[in-house]
C-alpha cells in the first residue's frame, strides 16, 4: 500500500526568500533526470513521490525539494527550501524558504547527522527496483513508517548493523517503493541509484 504522502513531523515553516539558482543548479539537473525516468513523480491518486537534497554550508542545515513537488516536471528556486534545524527526538523541523520541506526531510536530517561525509541524498520510488533490492541492501523494518523518529532510529541501526555507510543505499520496507541513496556529492548518490535502475531495465 502506497504511503499517504503527508508530513508526519511537526514543521515550523518560516516563509522566506528562495535559495539562489546556483545553489540548486546541480540539484535540479539530477532531479530532472530522475523525473524523466519516473523515479520521482506522481501517482494516479495525486500523491507525489521522491525528493532530493544537499548539505548546506552552514552546520546542521541542508537544502531539500519541497512538499508536493513530485508532480512538477520542472522545478525552480521556488520549489526548494532550507532546513535550518531539527530535533529528531521531538519529531520537529524548521525550514526557511518559499515552500515547506518534503515529508521525508526528517529522514534526510538523520542521514546528514549520522555521517558527516554525506553531502547529498536522493529518495526515489520504483516498485520493481524496491522488490529487487529488498534485503539485498540495508533494509528498514517493515513496521517503521517514513518521516518519523522511529525511522531515524532504524537508520542508525542500519549504520551500526548493516554497514549502511559503505553501501550508501537502503530500502524502506515499510514505505512501499521507497529507496534512498546518498554520498559525498550528488554524482555519487545519483550513480548508485541509476546503476541499480539500469541493471534492472
Amino acid at each position: 500500500m502506497i504511503d499517504e504522502g503527508y508530513v508526519k513531523y511537526r514543521c515550523n515553516w518560516i516563509k522566506a526568500e528562495s535559495v539562489s539558482f546556483n545553489e540548486i543548479k546541480e540539484l535540479n539537473q539530477w532531479r530532472d533526470e530522475l523525473y524523466q525516468l519516473g523515479l520521482i513523480g506522481e501517482y494516479e491518486n495525486g500523491i507525489g513521490f521522491g525528493n532530493i537534497s544537499i548539505r548546506y554550508y552552514l552546520p546542521g542545515q541542508f537544502i531539500v525539494s519541497g512538499t508536493h513537488t513530485g508532480s512538477l516536471p520542472i522545478l525552480n528556486e521556488q520549489h526548494y527550501t532550507r532546513v535550518t534545524s531539527f530535533d529528531i527526538g521531538r519529531n520537529c523541523l524548521t525550514c526557511e524558504g518559499p515552500i515547506q520541506a518534503s515529508s521525508e526531510s526528517l529522514t534526510h536530517a538523520v542521514l546528514y547527522e549520522a555521517d558527516a561525509t554525506v553531502n547529498a541524498i536522493i529518495h526515489v520510488h520504483h516498485f520493481k527496483l524496491w522488490q529487487k533490492l529488498m534485503y539485498k541492501v540495508p533494509t528498514s523494518a517493515q513496521d517503521v513508517p517514513y518521516g518519523t523518529p522511529e525511522m531515524a532510529k532504524e537508520i542508525i541501526r542500519l549504520f551500526e548493523e548493516e554497514n549502511l555507510n559503505e553501501k550508501k543505499i537502503m530500502v524502506m520496507a515499510g514505505h512501499e517503493e521507497g529507496i534512498i541513496s546518498f554520498g559525498s556529492n550528488l554524482e555519487v548518490a545519483g550513480k548508485i541509484i541509476l546503476g541499480c535502475y539500469h541493471d534492472l531495465v
